[in-house]
């Protein structure tokens, strides 16, 4: 009986996890771009697939118009298994600073935010889904951190508060 329980947990630790989205396999068509220019802003942004098969999510911040950000998202349909308490970004990015948006129900008009810092190398960044705080427009709201069962948008932004250049490969999106 002690074996058997110590093999269990040890399965559970070592469990691999589960692909959200792989651009190696996915098609990049099922992203979508969206800037600031819904707001007025100029910034622009792109995402390619790479001759490598990564995500290329790229462009330039402008804070002319009172503009400021750039985003592509992904929708999906996937359902968090109890167990499934981290996600795993597989980037690399330009040393800047990056948020991933997570939204339970693409109808709500909030988004569950965690920032993650790029530097300049391959990087598995994990991020715990509880330590998401909910987001309207940039501004923090007093209600709980993400705590659904489901995740129907994934969304990459920058927004620096300043003018630059960006650019983050994504590899794969997973969760544990």
């Amino acid at each position: 009986m002690i074996q058997a329980t110590r093999l269990f947990l040890l399965m559970i630790m070592f469990t691999d996890p589960t692909i959200m989205f792989d651009f190696f396999k996915g098609s990049i068509n099922s992203w979508q771009i969206i800037n600031d220019g819904v707001m007025g802003g100029l910034s622009t942004s792109k995402i390619i697939k790479t001759e490598d098969g990564y995500g290329k999510f790229s462009g330039q911040i402008s804070l002319e118009n009172n503009g400021g950000f750039a985003s592509v998202r992904h929708m999906t349909d996937f359902n968090l298994e109890s167990d499934q308490n981290t996600i795993i970004l597989k980037v690399k990015g330009d040393g800047k600073k990056y948020q991933f948006r997570l939204k339970s129900d693409l109808n709500q008009a909030e988004s569950y935010v965690k920032e993650f810092q790029t530097n300049g190398d391959w990087q598995s960044i994990e991020l715990k889904i509880d330590e998401f705080s909910p987001q309207f427009r940039g501004r923090s709201l007093n209600m709980p951190n993400f705590q659904f069962s489901k995740i129907e948008e994934v969304r990459f932004l920058i927004a620096n508060k300043k003018e630059e250049d960006f650019e983050l490969l994504i590899d794969k999106i997973e969760i544990k």
